[in-house]
Order: structure tokens, then C-alpha cells, then sequence
């Protein structure tokens, strides 16, 4: 069963109160997003590191019932 984007946006912003949060369905499939995720909680920390939180946020979902999402972060500016 696919996500919809109100509950990827859900589950990041649960975990990430903060975040502006963006989602883009790429292929009409339910199956493929983009996601840009804006939080202060990324200052400082390095890409990976970005991507792990928002990964982290998902519960287990990337590579199953979320099968691809490509992620842009970045803290305000």
C-alpha cells in the first residue's frame, strides 16, 4: 500500500516540528516522491547527517511502503 504525501509530511513534521516541508508525487504512483525539508535542527550538521534525520522521522518506511523519495534539506536561511 502506498503513502500519501499529507502522511509523509505528517510523519517528518511529528518528528521534526519545525520543518517546512514540501512533497511531490514524481511519478503519479504513490510510490515515488521528492521531498524538501527546511529545519533548524539541520544547522550544522552535514548532508548525510540531514538525511538521516528525516529518514529516522519515516519509521521504517523508506524501501517499503515509501518506495523511493528523493530528499532535498537545508536549515533556514
Amino acid at each position: 500500500m502506498a503513502m500519501s504525501p499529507a502522511e509523509i509530511e505528517a510523519l517528518i513534521k511529528a518528528s521534526i516540528p519545525d520543518a517546512q516541508v514540501t512533497i511531490e508525487d514524481l511519478a503519479g504512483d504513490g510510490d515515488h516522491y521528492a521531498a524538501t525539508v527546511i529545519s533548524e535542527a539541520f544547522r550544522g550538521k552535514s548532508r548525510v547527517q540531514q538525511h538521516q534525520i528525516v529518514y529516522a522521522a519515516l519509521q521504517g518506511r523508506m524501501g517499503g511502503v515509501l518506495h523511493a523519495l528523493a530528499l532535498q534539506t537545508s536549515a533556514p536561511t
